[in-house]
């Protein structure tokens, strides 16, 4: 009888091809990632920076028109990604219901956009980013108020320093300004409840639409809701745009990377959020904060206080504290 020889167990494959084909497989998955986040930055920081410098510091005194641009360019880029290049399946509105509920967000998100670029006239850019911080405080006061939502009470402790911050670096901005402030708080307050009734309005299962969708829709919408603002509030814009294009040679070319920035912002959020998480862009989102302030200081030249900076930080630190908890007691 002969002996039976059995193979020795196969051992994972440690093969150099494999391994090489994995770290490269890696290296571009990091890269991309990296790429987005650079996309994200540059985009969300560019196109405020760029809107500060056209409404304060370029003689372009039209906030109504510049949002119906940006507008416009989400409306013509979102059906050229999801339409022509099919970046994304396309999702269907089903009813006149869920048109109608698109439409009243849409109304919201116009009115945060506006607010916002009014308050850029007024404020500079340092200040405008330590109220936008306020967001949670305002979405967890309409989560309250419409859906009767509770968080834990150490949610709630987080916001504290939020709201304080701001009222420190208020009294402490040189260049406050009362409606640029009310302005920027009515666009922080419109965008947490732009928000809020996003889950609340989108909330079946048949309604429910991804960022980049719902853009599509809200676009067109938005600039047929900004059009006739712009002819009463802003007549002969036009003609102004004309006159400074001839004065600026670059007035157009300025307006255009700013609306197409104004839709790189909208794809980039959705692609870091897709590609990574919530979590990442939220914590991003308190970076790009402080980032975009730093940056506005160096560029604009504005005057700061310690008192101002001391706020802010106060806000920034409440709104990461407000994150983590968020997190924990989810």
């Amino acid at each position: 009888m002969k002996p039976s020889f059995q193979s020795p167990p196969s051992l994972p494959s440690s093969h150099p091809t494999t391994m090489a084909s994995s770290l490269f497989s890696f290296k571009n998955q990091t890269f991309f990632i990296s790429s987005l986040i650079i996309l994200w930055y540059s985009s969300n920081i560019g196109v405020l920076l760029l809107n500060k410098y056209l409404l304060s510091n370029y003689g372009f005194k039209y906030p109504i028109f510049l949002t119906m641009c940006h507008m416009s360019a989400c409306a013509v880029l979102s059906y050229i990604s999801i339409v022509v290049l099919r970046l994304v399946p396309i999702q269907r509105i089903n009813s006149r219901t869920q048109f109608v509920k698109i439409s009243g967000l849409s109304f919201v998100f116009c009115c945060s956009v506006v607010g916002g670029n009014i308050s850029l006239r007024y404020l500079p850019v340092s200040f405008n980013q330590a109220v936008g911080a306020t967001t949670p405080f305002f979405t967890a006061v309409f989560a309250y108020l419409f859906t009767f939502k509770r968080e834990m009470w150490m949610t709630y402790a987080a916001l504290v320093p939020v709201v304080t911050g701001v009222v420190i670096a208020s009294g402490g901005e040189p260049s406050f300004h009362l409606y640029g402030f009310i302005m920027c708080i009515s666009a922080t307050a419109a965008r947490a409840l732009k928000s809020v009734l996003q889950g609340i309005l989108l909330s079946s299962e048949g309604e429910r639409l991804n960022s980049m969708n719902l853009m599509l829709y809200m676009s067109p919408i938005a600039v047929v809701i900004l059009l006739p603002a712009v002819l009463v509030m802003e007549p002969g814009v036009l003609d102004v745009i004309i006159s400074l294009g001839r004065i600026h040679k670059f007035m157009w070319l300025l307006l255009l990377v700013n609306s197409m920035m104004a839709y790189s912002a909208n794809l980039s959020n959705f692609l870091v959020t897709k590609h990574t998480s919530p979590l990442t862009l939220q914590v991003l989102g308190n970076a790009k904060g402080a980032v975009a302030v730093v940056i506005s200081i160096i560029l604009f030249q504005n005057p700061v206080t310690v008192v101002g900076i001391g706020g802010y930080t106060l806000t920034v630190i409440g709104v990461v504290l407000y994150g983590e908890t968020k997190r924990r007691f989810k």
